[in-house]
């Protein structure tokens, strides 16, 4: 089985580079990130075409995740946002999907950005983290030998080599993000690319040629409980997807689970 997630920066924008991608990789599950639409707006038909279901929690032209999945599997307790997820502005805003794929728990999850250090965004975003890291601690410790992945968009850098310059950045490396990060391998879960992919990063700005002077930050995780992580045998970040027409700030993370 593989999984993978995807910021994909618009669905609608980025139609054919999903399909393409699905077709080439064959990918079981891909958790996407700031789809920015509605569920009655993601281009599902395009991907029912090639052999993919779909589903997805949006609710305007900003933020929204999803799952595209091979047919054949069936996800079982969809859940669109966590147990205390916290609001912004009154609103719970789409930014988790959860559901069980053949005995594995997947979340897809875009947290929030934190705008700046003293922006009420980034407060709003260490709630975020702290009570999404609470549920995965609730999902191991009462379900014994349960399978769980966090995949998406931390818009977290946990380490200095995550980011090509760490002097330019003052959100993404802050202590509380990097302390809020942390706590989730201080209750048990893995960030098993580090082994795969001990250098590399997931999101490059469209601006200044970021990307062609590899000036990136490596945001875009897959986090696995310890039964998990057991099963996970490979990984990748398929750095050649931000080539191209049309492409995603940020390129996909794999991970192949064996049976």
């Amino acid at each position: 089985m593989q999984i993978a997630t995807w910021n994909v920066n618009s669905a609608r924008a980025r139609t054919e580079r999903i399909v393409q991608f699905l077709q080439r990789t064959n990918v079981d599950v891909l958790a996407m990130q700031e789809i920015k639409c509605k569920p009655e707006q993601f281009p599902v038909g395009r991907l029912e075409e090639i052999g993919y279901k779909v589903i997805s929690h949006g609710l305007n032209q900003w933020n929204g995740v999803a799952f595209a999945y091979k047919a054949e599997l069936e996800p079982e307790d969809i859940e669109t946002e966590f147990p205390y997820q916290p609001q912004f502005k009154e609103v719970t805003e789409a930014r988790a999907l959860g559901a069980t794929f053949d005995g594995v728990r997947l979340w897809s999850l875009y947290v929030p950005h934190g705008r700046a250090l003293d922006d009420p965004h980034m407060q709003y975003k260490l709630e975020f983290l702290d009570r999404l890291a609470s549920h995965a601690n609730d999902l191991v410790n009462e379900h014994p030998g349960g399978q769980v992945a966090l995949m998406g968009d931390f818009n977290i850098a946990p380490l200095d080599s995550d980011v090509f310059d760490v002097a330019f950045f003052e959100t993404h490396v802050s202590a509380p993000e990097r302390e809020a990060f942390s706590a989730f391998d201080q209750i048990g879960y893995s960030d098993l690319h580090r082994d795969f992919v001990p250098v590399g990063y997931t999101y490059w700005d469209y601006q200044d040629l970021r990307f062609p002077r590899n000036e990136g930050m490596r945001i875009d995780f897959v986090l696995s409980s310890p039964e998990l992580t057991d099963r996970i045998s490979a990984g990748s970040i398929e750095r050649d997807e931000r080539k191209g027409e049309t492409p995603s700030d940020h390129v996909p993370v794999i991970s192949v689970l064996t049976d």
